[in-house]
């Protein structure tokens, strides 16, 4: 295991400081002073900007106009997002695209992948459910006949639904064999239409973002949209879950740095706060909690990128990321908010808005004990000793 980054890697991390250097995290509306959604869409223009700079591609091969690069590299990415609560589906399109990349036919490669590397497709994906597992894979099934596949049923919480190109949902077939149907959304005028069946019923997220759920009522697809191959799903989950990692890291360095700063000025009985034993001891757990995220996490990157073996599945790590990213992010945003006071409640400081977020990473894919529980099946499946 080496934790060294490539050069390709830090140039993908220099290129996405430069685009993220001009977002400012309370650029849009408070979900505290909204009553619904605080945008209608994602942010456009920083999506254009990422296209410029190559980081929509930095996962699509050079066959497709990518990078080539993996995991990790979007990892590295996603954490500079998350410093700024950058508004884009990064994650999900880059996970959806890599999942196309090995699993999908080359028809759906060439349709897909060059357009994601442009900017102009955006991807989204439905994983509800625990940690991704149940009742995500049965909440849709798939079903054949002559003229393609057949869905039906529920996906609750998909992000950028009303927005986002194509949906990927996971499915089952009555043999029990998981699919990943990738869903194509008409733009019509100002509006956007869904294929014949779907109807999405508008969700906001605790972040304040819009979700939806998606229902799917005999919703036809051709053979070339449904990816029936083993491990596709599992590995966009894998990959979801680890990039939620990522941007609580990312998240939290930013809440650690914020909490630095102001504790450092703030000022009591002639001294900064910061000089206190007690502010010191706190913020010191907190460093902690954020090197324990990043070591996990890189190794749940590493493992996904390499698939080279240890004691238990790549599963395990993620698992450990999770719970790490989970109960570390919950502890920084809590810490910050105690420090800064009322200062921290101020919806004109941006600190609430990280704390929205940080609750919604908190839960997304499943909370730390669902991980756990998960952890501890993989565990009585693989003994370690």
């Amino acid at each position: 295991m080496d934790f060294t980054f490539t050069e390709e890697q830090q140039a993908a991390v220099e290129a996405a400081k430069a685009v993220f250097s001009g977002v400012a995290p309370d650029g849009v509306p408070s979900p505290a002073l909204t009553a619904g959604a605080v945008a209608e869409d994602f942010d456009r223009p920083l999506w254009g900007k990422l296209a410029e700079a190559d980081l929509l591609s930095l996962v699509v091969s050079p066959e497709h106009g990518g990078a080539g690069l993996g995991p990790i590299a979007l990892c590295l990415v996603l954490r500079e997002a998350a410093r700024v609560l950058a508004r884009v589906p990064l994650l999900e399109t880059s996970a959806v695209a890599m999942a196309v990349e090995r699993y999908g036919s080359a028809e759906l490669r060439d349709e897909i992948l060059p357009a994601v590397g442009r900017g102009a497709l955006a991807l989204t994906v439905g994983a509800n459910g625990r940690t991704g597992h149940d009742p995500a894979e049965l909440a849709v099934t798939a079903e054949r006949d002559e003229d393609g596949w057949v869905l039906d049923g529920v996906q609750t919480g998909v992000p950028w639904a009303q927005t986002a190109d194509r949906i990927a949902v996971p499915a089952h077939t009555p043999a029990g064999v998981s699919v990943l149907a990738l869903i194509s959304r008409e733009r019509q005028g100002d509006n956007r239409q869904g294929a014949t069946g779907i109807t999405l019923a508008e969700q906001i997220s605790t972040s304040g973002e819009r979700f939806a759920e998606v229902r799917l009522d005999s919703v036809r697809l051709m053979d070339r949209d449904v990816i029936e191959a083993d491990g596709a799903w599992e590995l966009l989950r894998d990959l979801l879950t680890t990039g939620t990692c990522a941007l609580a890291l990312g998240l939290g360095e930013a809440v650690l740095s914020m909490t630095s700063a102001y504790t450092s000025k703030r000022e009591q009985f002639g001294f900064p706060v910061a000089t206190f034993q007690s502010v010191a001891v706190q913020a010191a757990d907190r460093y902690i909690d954020l090197r324990a995220m990043e070591v996990t996490l890189w190794q749940a990157a590493w493992r996904l990128s390499t698939g080279e073996g240890g004691p238990l599945p790549a599963a395990g790590d993620i698992a450990v990321a999770k719970i790490w990213a989970s109960e570390g992010v919950r502890r920084v945003v809590q810490t910050a908010q105690h420090l800064h006071g009322g200062f921290g409640a101020d919806t004109d400081y941006p600190l609430h808005r990280f704390h929205a977020w940080a609750k919604q990473l908190e839960l997304s894919l499943g909370p730390a004990a669902a991980h756990e529980e998960a952890l501890g099946d993989l565990l009585a499946g693989h003994p370690l000793g």
